[in-house]
Order: structure tokens, then sequence, then C-alpha cells
């Protein structure tokens, strides 16, 4: 008779039990030492019937294997670095005694892997996306707090600083009333993370760059933005040149001299060191380097920049100057040339070179249609910070700006397809500075002097549009000095006399590119094409404009080419394309006021060439 249905099925439950069983027992064998007692155990275990297997006591009776006892932390590192390379605990505590910090581990630039599961283990709301990116979130501080950041004033740096509301003085024992605090948060912490990375490309001017925290994604966050160093570079990193001490889970004393809230971001040139607490946004260290290399660089002739760059088939290297919404991202993403960086790069008498390992671009709004490449990078290894995504599917809703307007994606640099191997280029040949000009009077290109470059390079020109900010109803200009303002720390005119120094001698070409309004103000006029703009960035980049026909424009002064290839030419004169040609002029005069006005500020400090070129008001 056939056999029982019930039968089968258990005989092949109990089939594929002792499968089990056995493959178990002999990945057990295989796979680790065996003691002596240990391997009788298992022997046993194998020999049992399926019967005996089946009480529960036998499984409690087999024992987990431990390692043997090893002489010294040294010892088991070196059996376990090679049979567990996902280990990464670094036992030896005494890495962080030079700073007065004793916890009971560390781990030191850890697999990607093992900060995904301490974040999503440790750190509320920390999840994984369905993309594979982490999703983590900043707390209260879903930005930068510039009204929070301090300089240290010290002797050896007081002079070179350019204080103000950018650089605001801190006393050097504040700073050591923050640091004690956030050390002594750090030794209350069970675990801490240190990320042993380089800030700079170029050999030459690399720094060492420490980062302690406490938290996993901030640890991810900064083993994406910095350089990643070989084994052989981590084996020989010895002492930092800079030290982030990431206590931001932890406030400032508010009553500590110098401070004016729970947030405190502080940095110490003479020191090295940078202190951050009460804010958990990972960009604060970012910037943090930044502001070093704005501070170092400029001492040995090098010019740093808050842009982007790129590099053509030829080896000709573009900077794009932009601030928020002028299009630098976009426009410096050409599949036609290789990424160098897309935010902090240095000029040297060698070329240019990027200052970060990683990129970290805006998420709000993020389409594979507009941007693929970015859109893509999105995955296992990148940080996706406070987006909002769905609690079943896990897929992000990169529209929703509930959380914030300032949804970030942070990913390493080859995340990108066409990014150089290594992120340095030759000398630039060409100076982009962009600019969205809503009131409808800058034109689409024009050729700068090198007295111009440094005007337009010291003003930082963009601006607000009406439904942008709650009480904007018309276009407001947005000044921001050298297109990165926050993080200049020497007079804005030292690093305009470096931009025309180099300018000159390396005989590059500088361009301002609107990508705002043509035929009228915001409200009136209409956005100049994106497919204008690339194909006057296309003309700058084949020659096409170096040797064109130019006419100058009154007030601003500007040379604008009379024909530009797939470029409609009664575009290039901005006056032409409005139909109320005395509004135009009226409001070029307003535009050109608020540069003078703005430029008031520089004034001390700045050569008379530099002056020179502001615009003219018309009488």
């Amino acid at each position: 008779p056939p056999p029982c249905p019930r039968r089968r099925t258990h005989s092949s439950l109990v089939m594929l039990m002792r499968s089990v069983l056995s493959r178990s027992v002999r990945r057990a064998l295989c796979s680790r030492p065996v003691n002596q007692s240990m391997g009788a155990e298992l022997k046993r275990t194998a020999s049992r019937s399926f019967s005996s297997i089946t009480d529960p006591s036998v499984f409690r009776s087999l024992k987990p294997y431990k390692p043997e006892t090893y002489k010294d932390h040294e010892q088991f590192l070196e059996v376990h670095r090679k049979s567990d390379t996902t280990l990464n605990l670094h036992l030896d505590t005494s890495l962080l005694e030079p700073e007065g910090i004793h916890p009971d581990k560390i781990y030191r630039n850890p697999s990607v892997g093992l900060l995904y599961e301490h974040a999503c283990r440790y750190e509320k709301g920390t999840v994984i996306a369905s993309n594979g990116a982490l999703c983590a979130y900043s707390g209260d501080k879903r930005g930068r707090c510039p009204l929070d950041k301090r300089v240290v004033d010290e002797p050896t740096t007081n002079q070179d600083v350019w204080w103000g509301a950018i650089n605001i003085k801190l006393p050097e024992s504040s700073f050591m009333t923050n640091r004690e605090r956030a050390v002594d948060y750090l030794n209350t912490r069970e675990r801490l993370y240190v990320i042993d990375a380089f800030g700079g490309a170029d050999p030459k001017y690399r720094i060492k760059v420490r980062v302690i925290t406490s938290r996993a994604y901030h640890a991810l966050f900064m083993h994406n933005m910095l350089i990643r160093p070989t084994e052989d570079e981590l084996m020989d990193f010895g002492d930092p040149d800079f030290t982030i001490f990431n206590a931001g889970e932890f406030p400032a004393n508010r009553y500590t001299e110098g401070m004016t809230s729970s947030t405190s971001v502080s940095l110490s040139f003479a020191q090295r060191e940078m202190v951050i607490l009460g804010t958990q946004y990972a960009g604060e260290m970012k910037k943090g380097l930044f502001t070093l290399f704005n501070y170092l660089m400029p001492k040995q002739g090098v010019l740093s920049m808050h842009a982007s760059a790129n590099e053509g088939k030829d080896g000709d290297v573009s900077i794009f100057f932009g601030l928020s919404g002028t299009g630098k991202t976009t426009l410096s993403s050409d599949p036609e040339r290789l990424l160098i960086g897309d935010d902090e790069h240095c000029w040297t008498d060698d070329g240019v070179f990027n200052i970060e390992g990683g990129c970290y671009a805006k998420a709000i709004n993020l389409s594979r249609d507009q941007e693929p490449e970015i859109f893509d990078a999105a995955r296992f290894g990148s940080v996706l910070e406070n987006v909002k995504y769905d609690l079943i599917s896990r897929e992000v809703d990169y529209k929703d700006n509930s959380l914030t307007e300032n949804t970030r994606l942070s990913y390493p640099i080859h995340y990108i397809a066409n990014a150089k191997e290594v992120s340095m280029g030759p000398l630039p040949k060409n100076i982009i500075m962009l600019t969205c000009d809503a009131f409808g009077v800058l034109p689409p290109i024009a050729k700068l002097t090198p007295e111009q470059a440094m005007y337009h390079f010291m003003s930082g020109y963009t601006a607000k549009v009406a439904g942008t900010e709650m009480g904007v109803t018309e276009p407001q200009a947005t000044f921001s000095a050298c297109f990165g303002a926050p993080f200049l720390v020497w007079h804005p005119s030292k690093y305009a006399e470096l931009l025309a120094e180099k300018v000159e001698k390396h005989g590059a070409h500088c361009w301002l590119v609107n990508t705002g309004w043509s035929g009228g103000s915001y409200g009136i006029g209409k956005r100049l094409s994106l497919k204008y703009t690339r194909a006057i960035i296309d003309a700058i980049h084949h020659g096409e404009l170096e040797n064109a026909e130019y006419e100058k424009l009154p007030v601003f002064n500007l040379e604008v080419p009379t024909s530009c290839s797939r470029v409609p030419t009664e575009i290039l004169n901005p006056r032409n394309t409005w139909d109320d040609k005395s509004a135009h002029d009226r409001q070029v005069n307003q535009l050109a006021q608020l540069f003078i006005d703005n430029f008031k500020m520089f004034e001390e400090g700045t050569n008379q060439a530099i002056l020179s070129a502001a615009p003219q008001l018309a009488k």
C-alpha cells in the first residue's frame, strides 16, 4: 500500500534534520580549533540517535567555543588579524591616552558592515533603506550652526584671523573647558569609534586627521568624507595633525565664557583641535577640516577653494565656484569629463587637488532623471541624513521636507562612475563663477579680467527669489565672500589676491556664468534654459569663446560674446530680452548699488586694482 502522507512528511523531516545536524557538526569540527573536551563532546553528539538528539538537554550541554588565553593584546590581534577581518576592535586602549580618554572599547577604522550593525543596534531611529544606504538622524540640529562657531584667540594666530561675525573670538581657557567637557563625556561611553584618515589628496599638503566619536553614524560619515588610508598607511599613521573631538550628544555649558547656547563648535589652530558639543549634525566635522585648510594653505601660497572641479580628456581642468542653487553640482557633473571633486579643493603651483575623499550632496528632490549618478550613489556604504522613508518598504521619500530642507547624502567619491581614481588634476584652464541672478540683468556669459574676477570672487553673489523664504516677495541679493564666507579664516582679499596671482601666472581664463533669469526679473522673465547654459559651458571647454568677438555692457563693464554656438544671439545681451528697456536700466543700477554697498566691508585691506573693478552707476 502507498505510504501514509504523515509518515512520508515525518520521514522527510527526519532526513532534513539529520542533514542539517551533519553539516553543523562537520562545520564545527573543521572551521576552528577544537580542544579535546569539545572534540569528544561533538563526537558523542554525532553518534547519538536522532531520538536522543531531540532532547533539549543535549543542546544545553554543548558549550560555546572560547578562545585560548593570550599573553597580551598584541598576541590576540596577531592571531585574529588574518582569520577575523571583521573584528575591528582595537584592544590597546592606550591609543587615546594622550587625549586623556580611556574607553572600554575602541573601534579604530572599523568596517562599513560593523558600523551599520552598531548604528542600527545602538542609535535610535537608524535603519537601512531599501537602496542599502544607512538612514541616520542628527537630532534637533539638522544643519550647521554658524552662530555657535568659535575660533580660539591665541597669540600665535591672532594676527592672521579675520575677526568678526564669521570668526568669533573664544578665550583659550573656554576652549580647554569645552575640551575637558567633551573628554569627560567620551570617557563615559561604553564604546568609541576612531577614524584615522587624511585630508588632501596631494601627499605634499596632506593632513593626518583623527576623528573621535561615540556615534557609528558619525564614524561612517567621516570614513566616507576623508581620504581612506591603505593598511600600510594606517599602520604607519603615527600622531594626527588634526583631532576632532565629537561629543555632540552632550551639551556645552552655556555659562562658560564665550558660549551663547548649549551648542559649541570651536577650533584651535594652535592646538590643531576641534571640539563639538550640543550638535550631532555630521557636516560640522567636514567643514571644520575645510576651515583648517582655509587657514593653513594660504600660509603656503596655496589657494583653498569652496568649489567643484572636473577634467577634460586633454587634461584641461575647470573650477566651478557657486552658491546653493546656481548649478555648481549639475554643471560640474559632465559625462564627457572626469570628476575631481564636488566641493572643496586647493590650487597649488603644480595643479589642483581635492581635500576630501567623498561627496556630501543635497538629497531634497533627488531623482534618477535629474541627477542619475548621485541618485545611484545612495547604496550600501552611503549615509542618508534626516530623510523620511516608508516604515514598511524602507523606500526613501526624497521629496519629503518635513524634517528639514537640508536632507543630505554622504558617499565615497568612487561611487561616481566617472570620478578620477586619484582626486588630483593639472593646472586649471578655466575658472567659472556661477550666479543665479533673479534680477534678470547679468548676462548668461561674460569674460572677466583678473581684477573683475577678484571682485566677483570676493562678492560671491547670487539671489533669493520669492517663495524661498517667508517674507521674500521680490528678488533679494545674497553675497557670500569667496563663495564660502562661513569657512574663511583670513580676510577675503587674501584669497582674492592668491586667485589673481595664480590666474596671471598660469594663464587661466575667468568667466561669469548666469544661470538665472532672462527677459525680466523673477516673476516676469524666464529662467535661462539648462541646455543653453550647458552649451555655454561646452563652448568654454572647447575654446570657442577664447577668440570670440565681444561687446562691453555698461555699469558692470562686462565683456559679453556677440555669438555662441547653440545659444540664441539675442539672449547674450540681457537688455535685448527686456520689453521695457528703461525698467532694465533701473534694475541694473539697483543691483550695482547692492554690489557697491556689500563691498564696503572689504574696502579696508583690499588693493586699488580690485576696488576699481566695481560697477560704475549710470548717471
